[in-house]
């Protein structure tokens, strides 16, 4: 996008990852951890200040927009997080193999003591994919650490017959909702 901008590192709490809450819906649990992670990373920089330097050098001082980001992949109402293991990433691929589902990623801008937030909406549809593929994927290492145990953007490009909606939302930013959070706060997007 152009945006000269630096990644926090900020640490996580201790528990579950993301958990969902009881009978929470998904379209809630994808805003509501994005939200999440633009609060923690706000404190997390109040309490750090100056101590902490990005890579540019600048001292952290809270005047920079914070901006997260939290994509669910959503098949039957069931939220697909990141896979445990092999295991749990062969079994979400053979459920989502010659199926649609939705990719929603909602991003947040922190900035000025407000939250600016977008959700971006995908239809995604797979083919129908055979054992052996989903095994080849599997043995890649590529499900691991995604939402719904694939990257649109690596191998598993091969398995999606259609989208309707961002790309770069299935991916996990997407820069269409990003550009206007961006644009909406004064920031560039070029």
């Amino acid at each position: 996008m152009g945006v000269p901008h630096d990644i926090l590192r900020v640490p996580m709490p201790p528990g579950e990852d993301e958990p969902r809450l009881p009978n929470e819906p998904p379209h809630i649990y994808v805003l509501r951890t994005a939200r999440e992670k633009a609060v923690r990373a706000v404190q997390w920089v109040e309490a750090v200040g100056a101590t902490a330097l990005p890579a540019d050098g600048d001292a952290l001082d809270g005047s920079r927009p914070i901006l997260s980001a939290d994509t669910t992949v959503i098949l039957d109402d069931d939220i697909l997080g990141k896979p445990l293991n092999a295991e749990d990433a062969y079994s979400m691929l053979r459920r989502l193999s010659g199926r649609r589902h939705e990719v929603r990623t909602a991003v947040v801008l922190a900035h000025a003591g407000e939250l600016h937030e977008a959700v971006s909406i995908t239809e995604v549809h797979f083919k129908a994919l055979t054992e052996s593929e989903i095994a080849a994927y599997c043995a890649t290492g590529e499900p691991m650490g995604k939402a719904g145990a694939y990257g649109i953007q690596g191998k598993a490009g091969m398995f999606v017959e259609h989208i309707a909606g961002s790309y770069t939302g299935v991916m996990g930013l997407p820069v269409y909702e990003t550009g206007r959070l961006l644009g909406a706060i004064g920031g560039r997007a070029a």
